[in-house]
């Protein structure tokens, strides 16, 4: 072949390649910058028309504060339930079983001591501070007699429904104080979602968890922090992701103790159809299918089963929450029925609802206590209708998690799931424990397993393991 008509021809296949690359770059860009960051606009969620002058963005100390009225109004509604027989042999299968409740309420009226469980409440710092016209309460926990040349890790911690702050009290001492000199010492923020506990609840239609989310990074960096780790499970898992997705250059990490399935993909989709004949091709574990097969049964079935609450939450919840508002009995039972169902389903088959094998009553009402003396019961049920009234392809559902993330899968969690399922999602998988015991309220139930995966997830990331 002449030279020049060779010449040519490697010039074009090199034009050729090149636009190819280009292409190829320029897609790659494209798509990363689509994927990679989900967008927010500001918002206004207090009384009325936004402020013209500027937020006041003062950071004012709060302190959880009873009186005797209070006690007193407490102690007439209590005595004045009427109480309902459950059905024989019905155990907790029914809901709260009314025997058991019984014990419950009495234990609340003659021996819980609301005035010391305040003092333990008071015991870290609280503080308010204004965002987006309402009060966002949080708990700020700094290590104490920190080792001269070290530094603490800034860490966000997010609860759920029906939890609160205080789910983090057994949490906080083995993560703010570390037991060795290899581990980790944090600095720990725990904020109540705006509608829960000692946060203003929104006066507007529409705070979902990327509103939560958005109002969340701008009190970590009213704080000062330009980067920091997060956690979180039940909507403390969405914000935190939503967290992770708003600021992926901001959040050095995500740990999750509560991962659903993301939208499903061709992956997990051929997993389901068959992986339960096939495990070793989806890197599947006995237990993995001991959770989700059959599939209808364990994904659907039980799911159904136990999932009615959210229906109401998320379409009426103002007409149940009314109830829930005026009774604290009819409260305590409300939410003290989620502690046994979702810490372990075979509790459902025990007269007492297992309740005490994990926690104890008067931590447990502790967070009732937040409930009802803030107000808060109907204000938290709504956060599932503003989530969930959008719709289940909103643009978080479509959007990878990038940040370096970990995963603790705990056994008796509500969903499971598996690794291959949760890499869909979290894109850079850098823990995946499967835990040896425990269920939905990690925090509260097993604080020093889930404090042990924290600081193996942090330590990878920091590259100091």
């Amino acid at each position: 072949q002449h030279p020049e008509l060779q010449a040519g021809t490697y010039t074009m296949y090199v034009e050729l390649a090149g636009a190819v690359i280009l292409g190829v770059v320029i897609a790659a860009v494209l798509l990363k910058k689509k994927q990679e960051t989900l967008k927010t606009q500001d918002g206004w969620w207090g009384v009325g028309t936004p402020l013209e002058s500027p937020e006041d963005d003062s950071i004012r100390p709060f302190k959880v504060e009873t009186n005797q009225e209070e006690i007193e109004d407490l102690y007439r509604r209590i005595d004045q339930t009427r109480s309902f027989h459950s059905l024989e042999d019905s155990r907790f299968q029914y809901g709260f079983n009314s025997s058991y409740l019984q014990k419950v309420v009495s234990h609340w009226r003659r021996d819980f001591d609301w005035r010391k469980q305040v003092d333990k409440i008071n015991r870290y710092p609280h503080f308010k501070t204004k965002i987006e016209g309402i009060d966002v309460h949080y708990v700020h926990a700094k290590p104490k007699n920190l080792p001269e040349g070290v530094r603490s890790v800034p860490l966000m911690m997010v609860h759920g429904w029906p939890g609160s702050f205080y789910e983090f009290y057994g949490i906080l001492p083995l993560l703010t104080e570390a037991a060795s000199p290899e581990d980790i010492t944090f600095e720990v923020i725990c904020p109540s979602i705006p509608g829960y506990g000692f946060s203003e609840a929104p006066h507007k239609k529409g705070f979902d968890s990327v509103c939560a989310a958005r109002v969340f990074h701008k009190l970590m960096k009213r704080l000062g922090f330009s980067q920091y780790y997060l956690q979180g499970g039940d909507w403390g898992w969405l914000i935190t992701t939503n967290m992770a997705q708003l600021e992926p250059k901001i959040v050095k990490g995500l740990h999750v103790n509560f991962a659903p399935p993301a939208k499903p993909s061709l992956t997990m989709t051929l997993s389901m159809l068959l992986g339960r004949h096939f495990p070793k091709l989806f890197d599947f574990s006995e237990h993995d299918i001991k959770r989700i097969f059959p599939c209808m049964e364990k994904l659907v079935v039980d799911a159904v089963k136990e999932t009615g609450y959210m229906h109401i939450q998320a379409t009426k919840p103002d007409t149940a929450g009314r109830g829930l508002n005026d009774s604290p009995v009819g409260l305590a039972a409300y939410i003290l029925e989620k502690f046994s169902t979702w810490t372990d389903h075979e509790f459902t088959n025990l007269e007492d609802g297992g309740l005490e094998r994990k926690f104890s009553l008067d931590d447990l009402l502790t967070n009732v206590m937040i409930y009802w003396t803030s107000g808060s019961i109907i204000s938290s049920m709504r956060f599932y209708k503003e989530n969930f009234s959008k719709g289940l392809d909103q643009p978080h559902s479509k959007i990878p998690v990038i940040v370096p993330a970990g995963v603790a899968v705990f056994p008796n969690e509500l969903m499971h799931t598996p690794k291959l399922w949760a890499k869909q999602k979290y894109h850079k998988l850098v823990t995946y424990t499967l835990m040896a015991r425990g269920g939905h309220f990690a925090a509260m139930e097993e604080p020093e397993l889930l404090a042990q995966d924290i600081q193996t997830f942090v330590k990878i990331v920091e590259k100091r393991k």
